[in-house]
């Protein structure tokens, strides 16, 4: 076939191609590091003060101790939540740093070897030599492309987004204070604390039931599964704090 023919045919089908990408929508979740924060602030909020104000009631501290502690815990508990987020992501975007700068001096000083490399890629996904050279060769006229095809496909890291840090504070931190408060509403309202407890425990084994099966159906697993073993964890988290702290009373 001639050039000719080669460039009428490639022009005959890029409509083509176009037409079936308007009319294929992919529906994919993206917001996974989002909800595996929320998930994070959520799950600890709810669970870390519901031990907290199980353990005080035991001891049979008022409602007004309980919900003092279970305020300052829920305030400590969302800062320290958040900083960890915060340099988590730091430290996931200074990881990016440093192997991006090593591959692209290994892409001046050792090409041939960073050019093989993308050969063995290739090849792994069943392509023929034939067939990857021409690839190599333009990845190779194409410095920005070919380092990020290194660090997508050899080194398995994607370039984290520059607000990536603060966001992931924030959100833990926020979530950590929503799922904070549920178990210490009842001390508001309660003045009794071992009457308050129970109501407390009532309110938040729910909360773990509904956030449970939330976060299964966003993670892909079972949600009435994921739901059960989250309240469940939760249940003996305050069940011990509430033994613990009975049996150091007596």
């Amino acid at each position: 076939m001639s050039s000719e023919e080669d460039e009428s045919t490639r022009i005959s089908i890029e409509p083509e191609k176009q037409s079936l990408l308007d009319h294929h929508t992919e529906k994919h979740f993206t917001a996974g590091e989002i909800v595996r924060d929320i998930i994070i602030g959520v799950s600890d909020g709810l669970t870390v003060p519901f031990a907290l104000a199980a353990g005080l009631s035991g001891a049979n501290a008022s409602s007004s101790i309980v919900l003092t502690a279970g305020v300052a815990e829920v305030a400590a508990g969302a800062i320290s939540m958040g900083l960890g987020g915060y340099l988590a992501a730091k430290s996931e975007e200074d990881h990016y740093a440093r192997e991006m700068k090593r591959e692209q001096e290994e892409i001046v000083a050792v090409p041939e070897t960073e050019a093989a490399e993308v050969a063995e890629i290739l090849a792994q996904y069943g392509i023929e030599p034939h067939e990857y050279t021409p690839v190599v060769n333009a990845l190779r006229k194409n410095p920005p492309a070919w380092l990020d095809f290194m660090m997508r496909f050899e080194l398995g890291l994607e370039k984290p987004d520059p607000k990536r840090a603060l966001q992931s504070a924030f959100t833990i931190a926020i979530a950590y204070v929503l799922g904070g408060f549920i178990p210490l509403l009842p001390y508001m309202f309660i003045p009794q604390a071992m009457e308050a407890v129970v109501a407390s425990v009532i309110i938040t084994l729910f909360a773990l039931f509904v956030f449970g099966y939330a976060k299964g159906h966003f993670t892909g697993s079972k949600p009435l599964r994921s739901a059960f073993e989250t309240a469940f964890i939760g249940a003996i988290a305050s069940a011990a704090a509430f033994g613990m702290a009975k049996a150091v009373q007596r």
